[in-house]
């Protein structure tokens, strides 16, 4: 995953302020205990970071890859 498509994912998921601000504050068990910008400023990979952001919010398994292509187009 590159750095812009995690970017798009976390502002069309949680909205582009609410979204950067989880990606700052938030603590991740699953990463160690660290916010998904610490985890990312470690190397982790984008994908896992997304992901364990995802669990810890529970966002539903259809949402975690954006909206589906139907959806697009009524956007």
């Amino acid at each position: 995953m590159r750095s812009s498509e995690f970017w798009d994912l976390v502002d069309e998921e949680f909205g582009r302020a609410h979204g950067r601000t989880l990606v700052r504050d938030h603590v991740l068990l699953e990463l160690g205990n660290r916010t998904a910008e610490q985890a990312i400023e470690a190397g982790e990979p984008l994908r896992e970071v997304w992901f364990a952001l995802c669990d810890s919010m529970d966002v539903p398994a259809h949402r975690r890859w954006g909206q589906d292509e139907k959806e697009r187009r009524r956007a």
